[in-house]
């Protein structure tokens, strides 16, 4: 009996990676110069993050801090959705950020698509937040992985499970 191979296609943060970069921004904002008697923070609730700041040039800069800690985590910033800068209270602005997580169906209809398109003998299934992709042969399983990896993604994708069944 032939063997089944699967791997899963997910987009998922490293939830607690996003905690240490808001810990380490924050801790950045309260040490430096420019940033004193600023009302500038970052609140994170464990879905996402929204930032305070004095003015929209300071939220920027508040932006660019946290992305550069990000980075260094190795959060990928496909990850972050930003909305539009509003205003708060107290002559304050505000900028809610979203951390994406799984993938939507549209971008799950897409991927297996593309693997269809791919005329390699493998399926494709949509399970939840992920997709699921099986077939009979490992090296049409990587086939399709670094097709997937060729295409420009608007959100970051990571291939986990590879399993032999």
């Amino acid at each position: 009996m032939a063997k089944e191979n699967t791997f899963d296609i997910v987009s998922k943060v490293d939830l607690q990676e996003v905690s240490n970069a808001v810990n380490q921004s924050q801790r950045e904002l309260t040490n430096r110069f420019d940033f004193k008697g600023s009302k500038s923070r970052i609140d994170y609730d464990g879905k996402e993050l929204m930032i305070y700041s004095d003015s929209d040039f300071k939220l920027k800069n508040v932006v660019e801090i946290m992305e550069a800690k990000m980075v260094k985590r190795g959060i990928n910033l496909k990850s972050l959705r930003y909305g539009k800068i509003e205003k708060a209270a107290g002559d304050t602005v505000k900028q809610r950020v979203e951390l994406v997580q799984g993938l939507d169906k549209e971008l799950a209809k897409s991927i297996i698509k593309l693997v269809k398109e791919s005329k390699l003998k493998v399926q494709a299934s949509i399970q939840e937040d992920q997709v699921r992709v099986s077939g009979k042969n490992r090296d049409d399983l990587q086939a399709i992985i670094k097709i997937i990896k060729d295409r420009d993604w608007e959100i970051p994708l990571q291939f986990v499970n590879m399993r032999t069944y």
